[in-house]
């Protein structure tokens, strides 16, 4: 997810060669867990996976996650057919960790139907998947049920930073202790929220360089989560050479947050909450299958841009929605159908935010 683009249009144009610098970033110093799934990127991922490390690295020196795209499935024939097709587009034999993709209380039902967690258990068996699990984007009651009814599993990946650590509507402080307490290691994505946590406000800025000038915003948000004890990999969609070096660069020699840092990060979480107006992690699982072709989560951060930084930029502001208005819908034009926000692992509201993007930048 989030790989450098050729076109910033097209999610699909992956620029492959430099993802193979960053892979190989990557690699040299000492990393080797890579996660993709079947919608990324327009379903460019996992082939972009298969190309810039299966195709240019020995099979035992990484591990690959990929996902069940749950909302897909009508039948076990489904299942079968998307696996297989995940196998041969990454180009393994099998999987290191695989996962139900996004539960939530509708993907749940579709797998409960289908035994889509029979499936996974079986391809275990089989041999063509090492570790089983799940990504989740549900309610604590969920959760809780998942992991009673389901002990097999052996991971789950949630959401987790220090935005939403006590936000009510992810949860991510009590999902968190629940897998905890059930012994499933956790797997944090979304640990800068969609680029959110590195683009921080000035105010909170200053407060991190108040404590370390040289560290990057970026760096905070993935040291907090990967100082909690129960947190097996941390996830980060990085873009470039600039934030693959930087990433890589602290957690070589990992060094957790003390008191005083985790204080200071409590802080900035109160910052930001101010800060950010629409909690869009920029995933795209909502633009798939819109009949508008509107570019959600591109407007959503311009005016998160404009919130967080005053009405001085409404201007540049301005220029940003215009030029992704020449090759998307307007957001003015959604016809509220609603098949995004049933995607929006955040829940949030799309067709009426989409109508305040559409007053503050189409008057």
């Amino acid at each position: 997810m989030r790989l450098p683009l050729i076109d910033p249009n097209d999610v699909s144009s992956i620029d492959l060669e430099r993802t193979k610098q960053m892979v190989d970033l990557f690699m040299e110093r000492g990393f080797t867990y890579f996660d993709t799934a079947y919608p990324y990127h327009g379903g460019a991922s996992e082939g972009a996976f298969r190309q810039a490390v299966v195709e240019r690295y020995p099979r035992d020196s990484f591990t690959v996650t990929s996902k069940m795209p749950c909302w897909l499935i009508n039948s076990t024939e489904d299942m079968e057919r998307i696996f297989n097709e995940q196998l041969e587009r990454c180009g393994v034999d099998y999987f290191d960790y695989y996962w139900l993709h996004a539960l939530n209380p509708d993907y749940t039902r579709i797998m409960d139907e289908h035994d889509g967690w029979g499936f996974i258990a079986r391809k275990q068996q089989e041999g063509r998947i090492r570790h089983i699990g799940f990504s989740f984007h549900g309610d604590t009651q969920l959760l809780e049920r998942l992991l009673e009814q389901h002990p097999e599993v052996e991971y789950v990946q949630l959401q987790v930073n220090y935005l939403d650590w006590e936000s009510p509507a992810v949860e991510a402080h009590t999902c968190y202790d629940i897998c905890t307490r059930y012994g499933k290691p956790v797997i944090v994505m979304e640990p800068v929220r969609g680029g959110a946590l590195a683009n921080v406000p000035d105010s909170v800025r200053s407060l991190f360089a108040s404590h370390d000038p040289d560290a990057s915003a970026a760096s905070w948000a993935i040291r907090y989560v990967a100082s909690l004890p129960n947190v097996m990999v941390v996830l980060s969609g990085m873009s470039n050479i600039e934030q693959m070096d930087d990433n890589t660069g602290y957690m070589q020699d990992f060094v957790p947050l003390n008191d005083d840092e985790q204080q200071m990060v409590v802080q900035a979480a109160e910052l930001m909450r101010e800060a950010i107006a629409i909690p869009c992690t920029a995933c795209h699982y909502c633009t798939d299958g819109c009949p508008q072709q509107i570019c959600i989560p591109e407007y959503f951060n311009v005016y998160n841009m404009l919130h967080m930084l005053g009405p001085t930029q409404k201007g540049n502001s301005q220029m940003y929605y215009n030029l992704h208005a020449k090759s998307h819908g307007r957001a003015s034009e959604c016809i509220a159908c609603g098949q995004c926000e049933a995607h929006c692992p955040q829940g949030i509201d799309i067709i009426e935010q989409l109508q305040l993007v559409a007053q503050t930048f189409e008057q």
